[in-house]
């Protein structure tokens, strides 16, 4: 590690507690998204996905897993309607009050368990997760991409945070002018040390899958990971 990434953090976030209540799950859910559109996160998705929609046209399929309020999988409808896709999206979140709110910008939403997805194998074109990952240890990840690999049948695609001291400040910084919730702030910095440097995704996400894993590293401290599911 150099001295601007520090180890990977293992800190509780408040958005992972059972016990956090639903007015808070949206307020807070609200400012992620707005933290997606300022630094970052929905241009490093649909940086990922671009090249995926030539290849599907003219209709396709995604399943995002921990979908949050749904801003990514709104931004992924639009962008593959500029591509000439009709995107068919299943917002998947374990709290209802997410999935309530992802249903807005979705297909449909599903509240269930990312690691038994109630879908058959190979039933959707992309699985998709995004600053997702990050909150599990390394065996739950392993998990959690083989689950998402048995239910996507063209590609996974998983964008998260990179770690980085810079990040987690800058992140800290802004959310004051922002007046961000407190536990925005709090789990927004959590997550962003409990990030992934690009070699740690793809070392993690090729073992558990034993697949070639692309890895990409983004702009706004993003990195996103895609590979084929099955040959």
């Amino acid at each position: 590690m150099t001295m601007l990434v520090p180890a990977r953090r293992d800190t509780p976030e408040f958005l992972d507690d059972p016990r956090t209540d639903a007015r808070t799950l949206a307020t807070t859910g609200g400012e992620i998204a707005e933290c997606n559109r300022l630094f970052g996160g929905r241009a490093a998705f649909l940086s990922e996905l671009a090249p995926l929609w030539p290849l599907l046209r003219p209709a396709a399929t995604m399943l995002d897993v921990g979908c949050g309020v749904g801003d990514l999988p709104a931004a992924a409808r639009t962008h593959a309607a500029r591509f000439g896709v009709q995107l068919t999206v299943i917002a998947l979140d374990r709290r209802d009050v997410l999935a309530a709110r992802a249903a807005a910008n979705a297909t449909g939403a599903v509240v269930a368990d990312a690691f038994a997805l109630p879908l058959r194998d190979a039933s959707v074109d992309i699985v998709t997760a995004c600053q997702f990952l990050h909150h599990f240890s390394e065996e739950a990840i392993a998990t959690l991409a083989r689950e998402m690999g048995r239910v996507a049948r063209h590609r996974v695609v998983v964008s998260d945070l990179r770690r980085s001291w810079v990040a987690a400040g800058g992140l800290w910084l802004v959310s004051w002018p922002l007046r961000f919730h407190r536990i925005t702030r709090h789990d927004g910095v959590a997550s962003v040390l409990k990030g992934f440097e690009p070699h740690e995704l793809r070392a993690s996400l090729t073992r558990a899958t034993g697949r070639t894993v692309t890895v990409t590293r983004r702009a706004g401290f993003r990195v996103t990971a895609s590979w084929a599911p099955r040959s």
